[in-house]
């Protein structure tokens, strides 16, 4: 009888010890989990670049209002956003060149086309282009003619903070609004 109890208690011993080590392998992977998917450990070993990468963060009410006394801000990088425009509008049949000059405020896209594609059509083409992938505050501007793509490629090296910059966006815009702005 005793050996019973003695095996009845070894097994229940052993169930219970089992348990509770496999609430602590849940707790390391909950753990591992919410580690995983805090968007400030940015560790891709496998892709340092990222770009298989999906973009996904999640956050807790919490770890947003405490991120405010941080400070952060967000940035736009805008020779980035330039290079996709001119690449994707490039990738449409009938583009044979494309500048592209994004700024705090606005897109500015000169481009030559083929003889054979209609002005409308590509004034639409590249003004769709570029809203699709820029911010929604952000004015799209285009044009044909080929002094404005020279005029935007002198603007390149430009700073928003020299005197005449915003007179010169200004002339710029003015000029691309005689161009077609594409179908509303």
């Amino acid at each position: 009888m005793i050996k019973k109890w003695l095996i009845a208690l070894s097994l229940i011993v052993l169930v219970v010890l089992t348990g509770c080590n496999g609430n602590d392998n849940a707790a390391d992977e909950r753990e591992q989990i919410v580690d995983e998917l805090n968007p400030e450990n940015d560790h891709t070993p496998d892709n340092p670049s990222g770009d298989d990468k999906l973009g996904y963060v999640r956050y807790s009410k919490e770890q947003v209002d405490n991120e405010h006394e941080k400070n952060h801000t967000i940035t736009i990088d805008r020779t980035k956003l330039a290079n996709m425009i001119a690449r994707i509008i490039l990738r449409s049949d009938g583009f044979d060149e494309v500048a592209a000059l994004v700024t705090d405020q606005e897109a500015l896209i000169a481009y030559a086309k083929n003889d054979d594609f209609g002005t409308d059509d590509a004034a639409d083409i590249a003004k769709k282009s570029a809203d699709s992938i820029l911010p929604g505050y952000m004015d799209v501007y285009v044009s044909d003619n080929d002094v404005i793509m020279q005029d935007i490629q002198s603007l390149h090296n430009s700073s928003t903070r020299s005197d005449d910059y915003d007179n010169t966006i200004d002339q710029i815009i003015e000029r691309m609004q005689a161009s077609p702005q594409g179908r509303e």
